[in-house]
């Protein structure tokens, strides 16, 4: 997979989005997708996502994001780094979740009340396959 191409871009009615390779700061605003507008910021250090004006992923270190969907239930992504990676989400708040990583339960969490959820991310090799449903 490899980094993304673009800044953002929709690949198969999915998001692909960041760029860890950069060693300054990058973003495209305005980005529209399925009646949404998207914002990414990425470079080595950091890459967010908003939605609509509202968080919705940051990662530290930055990160590449492939087949990035909103489930019905939660959120599902491939994501590539240098290293491994502190991942949060923005989801529904006070809300139970199960993460997924590579099809394997990685347990269970809720979010705070601002709905966020963050998880730590083991990057290996090749991308990692990141499910959240709640």
């Amino acid at each position: 997979m490899g980094v993304v191409s673009e800044l953002i871009a929709a690949e198969e009615g999915k998001l692909e989005f960041g760029d860890f390779s950069f060693d300054s700061k990058t973003k495209k605003d305005g980005f529209e997708f399925s009646g949404d507008i998207y914002k990414v910021k990425t470079f080595a250090e950091i890459t967010r996502l908003e939605k609509n004006g509202v968080f919705a992923y940051e990662s530290v270190p930055g990160t590449s994001v492939h087949g990035f969907t909103y489930t019905g239930d939660g959120v599902e992504f491939s994501v590539e780094a240098a290293t491994d990676a502190d991942i949060t989400l923005g989801l529904d708040e006070n809300k139970e979740y199960e993460i997924f990583i590579n099809g394997e339960s990685a347990g269970k969490m809720k979010t705070n009340l601002g709905g966020k959820l963050t998880m730590n991310v083991e990057i290996s090799d090749k991308p990692v396959n990141v499910k959240v449903v709640g």
